[in-house]
């Protein structure tokens, strides 16, 4: 198999599967964080959770609030708390854009991703998302339900 030479490499640590059941995602976003030394030994061994985590905005800045990094245990008394708030780096006009729209119309940033990307950064893909009512989930499994149906349907019959 021939690889891409320019395809971007990415190790996936953490992945949200269910913010896309349960928010209608509108705008994705990369975003760096801050992190300890012991934080990065720890993902690099792929050990997080995002599922329930969500950032918001406090004193004009972005954080990632409860998410789980676990101790590394060979880090002694270096560790760091699992839970703590870990700052979002992005740029002025995009942590603007965020605050407006968080602010103003009821949503929500939902972290979908945590991975690093090909030069060994830890990055964070958030999006803008609005929560989905109960017969919006209902629907969305519907149609998903039907693809898998018609999928199956036509690798029979051809």
């Amino acid at each position: 198999m021939n690889k891409k030479k320019n395809a971007p490499v990415r190790k996936i640590i953490a992945d949200n599967r269910k913010a896309r059941f349960n928010f209608e995602i509108l705008n994705n976003l990369e975003a760096g964080l801050v992190l300890q030394g012991a934080e990065v030994k720890s993902l690099r061994s792929n050990h997080a959770n995002i599922a329930e985590s969500y950032a918001s905005f406090e004193n004009g800045e972005l954080w990632l609030v409860n998410s789980y990094i676990p101790e590394y245990t060979q880090a002694n008394r270096f560790n760091h708390e699992p839970r703590r708030l870990r700052k979002l780096l992005l740029s002025k006009r995009e942590m603007a854009r965020f605050f407006n729209a968080t602010s103003r119309e009821g949503m929500t940033l939902v972290p979908l991703k945590l991975y690093f990307n090909e030069r060994g950064r830890v990055k964070l893909e958030i999006a803008l998302a609005r929560g989905k009512k109960l017969h919006d989930k209902r629907e969305t499994e519907k149609k998903r339900d039907w693809g898998r149906e018609k999928a199956r349907l036509l690798k029979r019959y051809g």
